[in-house]
């Protein structure tokens, strides 16, 4: 399977892929071009040489209130109004490739571009809302940790993603 990530573009075909989960599905088929062109979410694919697009995830901005972290990290940050965050808003891979680890690569390539991105850009923490326990439990073997609020969204410090990465190897990205 020769994998590469590149930004969504006009040149990649949607249609065929499908994740199982229909809000997910549609999205990406009808929304994720618009969501891009207008720059509300950065949307990436993983496209196989055979299979065509096998997974996507989106990235977008997001501001963490103090109140929602843990009160550990909470008291070591400064009382601004929020703390810059980065946000994988959407995440999947398609059901033609299961067991084939491509979540834990599209994890690891959004990773990446945002740790890339706190090179010109501020990000304190990424965050992600896990759609059900199940990936809640996924984003965890990352060491996505709980917000005490909320318990399907999670968050993980940027000083931590190396250690995240590790986990996972994977072929460089196309930008």
């Amino acid at each position: 399977m020769g994998l590469i990530f590149e930004p969504l573009g006009k040149q990649h075909d949607r249609s065929k892929f499908s994740c199982g989960k229909i809000e997910l599905d549609e999205w990406f088929w009808r929304r994720a071009g618009q969501d891009d062109r207008r720059n509300i979410a950065r949307v990436f694919v993983a496209v196989d040489s055979d299979l065509g697009i096998v997974g996507f995830y989106s990235l977008g901005s997001f501001k963490l209130d103090l109140d929602d972290l843990p009160e550990e990290i909470a008291r070591k940050l400064p009382r601004y109004d929020g703390i810059p965050a980065a946000l994988i808003g959407r995440l999947a891979r398609d059901v033609r490739v299961r067991g084939k680890a491509i979540g834990e690569l599209l994890v690891a390539d959004a990773l990446r571009r945002i740790l890339s991105a706190t090179q010109s850009l501020a990000v304190f923490a990424i965050v992600v809302d896990a759609k059900d326990e199940h990936a809640a439990v996924f984003y965890g073997g990352f060491g996505f940790r709980r917000f005490p609020l909320r318990s399907n969204r999670l968050f993980l410090l940027t000083s931590a993603v190396a250690n995240a990465l590790e986990k996972v190897t994977m072929p460089s990205p196309k930008s």
